[in-house]
């Protein structure tokens, strides 16, 4: 220690060289392990009104579906959170439109549940990614939801009022009163930040318009491998 100086002053030096030494033999810090997925198994995800989300995992070189897991199956024990946030969409939708009609004031706050739900169902997705293995998770483009959407709404009034094209009009048009979307870019954005955190790649594909939620999740990853092998060759 250095002469003329108090305890305190003593100690604060000390303290300081201390710290000097660990910053000059600075040892290496554990790291996660590198993720390594398989490029020919997939995960596709579609997006639909009546199904914000369905999956499926593909082996693309043999050809068949590993998985399906439905919207149901993804939340699990938080299903109800769904239905929840459904009904407040739905409260929220019809509170404005009074307010509409009133020429109120119609700022009506969004709720976080939606978000909530997003996270979930983009931690569910990544887990199975990782289970299976897969090289990449495939998304239709966020573009082409107006498209989608509005199929399925088409494709519903068909099925309700088969036979009369004004009839359908109609019920298309009143689904779309009482039914609120989903944000499907915030879930697109969360499932994106969960697979960058752990290294899964994220690719964009076209989701057909036509099909049951698990034929256009299947449709979706296999077009998806298919344009990857045509831009290779």
């Amino acid at each position: 220690m250095k002469s003329g100086l108090s305890d305190t002053q003593q100690a604060f030096i000390k303290r300081k060289e201390s710290t000097l030494t660990r910053i000059n033999n600075s040892f290496e810090r554990p790291s996660l392990p590198v993720y390594r997925g398989q490029s020919h198994i997939l995960v596709g995800v579609s997006l639909g009104l009546e199904k914000p989300a369905t999956v499926v995992v593909i082996d693309a070189i043999a050809g068949k579906v590993l998985a399906y897991r439905s919207i149901r199956q993804l939340l699990g024990d938080n299903y109800e959170l769904l239905n929840r946030q459904r009904r407040q969409q739905r409260s929220s939708s019809h509170e404005r439109h009074k307010a509409q009609k009133s020429f109120s004031p119609n700022q009506f706050g969004t709720s976080e549940l939606g978000q909530y739900v997003d996270r979930l169902l983009a931690k569910e997705i990544i887990a199975i990614a990782q289970t299976y293995k897969a090289g990449s998770i495939i998304l239709p483009k966020l573009g082409d939801m107006r498209e989608i959407l509005q199929s399925e709404i088409q494709a519903i009034a068909e099925a309700k009022c088969p036979g009369s094209v004004e009839v359908q009009q109609k019920y298309a048009k009143q689904y779309r009163v009482n039914v609120h979307s989903w944000s499907y870019g915030r879930l697109i954005q969360s499932i994106q930040s969960k697979a960058a955190q752990i290294g899964i790649m994220i690719e964009a594909g076209k989701q057909p318009i036509r099909g049951s939620p698990n034929e256009k999740a299947k449709e979706l990853a296999f077009s998806a491998y298919h344009l990857r092998l045509a831009r290779r060759s």
